[in-house]
């Protein structure tokens, strides 16, 4: 039977969260920085071009899927806490973070999914558990439709789903992109942090302020490296169009996986209403725990809940 399972944390735990991963210098220091996790990125020579990605820990394989305009680094605290219990592996995208293709390459989310499907072949990994947020989310509901038998569970948290998908939210981003100006709009946070806290910051965490200098530069600079790289940013948000889930509703409502949804309660991107229709969506759904402060890109802000969410839903 459907568990429905709608738990909270509380705000005092969530303050404490935030000032325990994001303003503690002596904890961050443990915590795995863009230098150690420059230092642990891999490169895959596929057919489709040269994949980034981070793969780190032993055992059965998690598959992390991250949003944009972000990369792997966005799971950099999720793998800090899981990697003693999962063989985690984390992929940029193509058309995002240092993943590596030809212009002429589809960015289409069939496109990554085809790429996934690539790497873990070349890993030698055959089932995952999936932890997506983002458009990543919309990628994991296809690999869950066309691969069902390479997906032990799910762990989805603010994302697009079917009658969302790209949220009408998100639409200047996708005008700035035909444009042809959003690269350069990006471009400004390098040189303007503070800007880039005020707004992208602003509008996705829940403390800005965290939002540090060397993370912005990991995952600006590749976005922007190149004029390649920044028409394939370009690329890959008008490949959100059209939805990329259309007609995936009725199979995904006899998916015979697991799945849990955590989702940022503050969040201005992705509605309240998409976990619900999740919840519902999926026969095995595990309920959903909301994160009152959290918004879209929550992830980074709270490991420990995406940590302690996926070990319940993998009995670890």
């Amino acid at each position: 039977m459907k568990r429905r399972l709608f738990l909270q944390i509380t705000p005092a735990a969530i303050a404490s969260s935030v000032a325990t991963m994001w303003a503690t210098p002596a904890l961050a220091m443990q915590a795995t920085d863009a230098a150690a996790f420059r230092a642990m990125r891999r490169f895959a020579d596929l057919s489709i071009g040269k994949i980034a990605y981070v793969d780190r820990g032993h055992g059965d394989a998690a598959l992390f899927l991250h949003g944009a305009p972000l990369n792997s680094f966005q799971w950099r605290g999720a793998i800090d806490r899981l990697s003693p219990y999962r063989r985690c592996i984390a992929p940029d995208f193509m058309g995002l973070g240092y993943t590596q293709v030809p212009e002429q390459q589809s960015l289409t989310a069939d496109a990554q999914l085809t790429m996934l499907v690539s790497l873990l072949d070349h890993l030698k990994v055959g089932k995952v558990n999936i932890i997506a947020s983002d458009s990543g989310g919309a990628v994991a509901q296809l690999f869950a439709v066309r691969h069902p038998s390479r997906v032990r569970s799910m762990l989805l948290s603010n994302c697009d789903v079917e009658p969302d998908s790209p949220p009408a939210t998100i639409q200047p981003v996708l005008d700035m992109a035909r444009a042809g100006t959003l690269a350069d709009e990006t471009a400004k946070w390098l040189t303007d942090k503070a800007m880039a806290r005020a707004t992208f910051g602003k509008a996705v965490f829940h403390n800005p302020a965290g939002f540090a200098d060397e993370t912005i530069e990991y995952y600006v600079t590749p976005l922007v490296s190149s004029p390649l790289r920044r028409q394939q940013y370009h690329a890959f948000h008008l490949a959100l169009e059209p939805n990329p889930l259309a007609g995936m509703e009725a199979q995904l409502k006899h998916s015979n996986i697991p799945v849990r949804i955590v989702w940022g309660g503050s969040d201005t991107i992705f509605a309240q209403a998409d976990a619900d229709y999740l919840d519902r969506l999926f026969p095995q759904s595990r309920g959903i725990r909301r994160v009152p402060e959290g918004k879209l890109f929550f992830q980074e802000e709270f490991p420990d809940v995406i940590a302690e969410e996926a070990r319940r839903l993998w009995g670890v």
